[in-house]
């Protein structure tokens, strides 16, 4: 017989990666280019399991923040707000933000993305 597991597990677990915080304490665009030196992943080590993850996806090569949550299965909330802690504590490089742009933008820029996605 097959268990079932127990839905408040997957809400937890975010929750508590995050020490409770929703907001990171930097905005970092989802498609901001971050990246990792062998310094850093060596410090990430004694920063947490999951930031440890995190540096070893930007090992070698830039990642986006989307690409980091989606590599590292953690919720994008969740990634943002270990992502700028990282970025503050200085175990991520962040090479490049986008530019500060308006609602419009954004949207326009999402929906290329959307678009490129269900091409695939």
């Amino acid at each position: 017989m097959e268990r079932q597991r127990d839905p408040r597990g997957a809400l937890v677990r975010p929750y508590a990666v995050t020490r409770g915080r929703t907001e990171p304490l930097q905005d970092i665009a989802l498609e901001a280019v971050l990246v990792a030196s062998p310094t850093q992943i060596a410090e990430s080590r004694f920063a947490g399991h999951d930031k440890h993850r995190i540096a070893m996806v930007c090992e070698g090569r830039p990642e986006s923040l989307a690409e980091i949550a989606a590599y590292t299965r953690l919720p994008l909330g969740v990634a943002r707000v270990l992502v700028a802690d990282m970025v503050a504590e200085g175990l991520l490089t962040l090479q490049t933000a986008a530019p500060a742009t308006g609602y419009e933008e954004r949207m326009e820029m999402l929906g290329r993305v959307l678009s490129g996605l269900r091409e695939l």
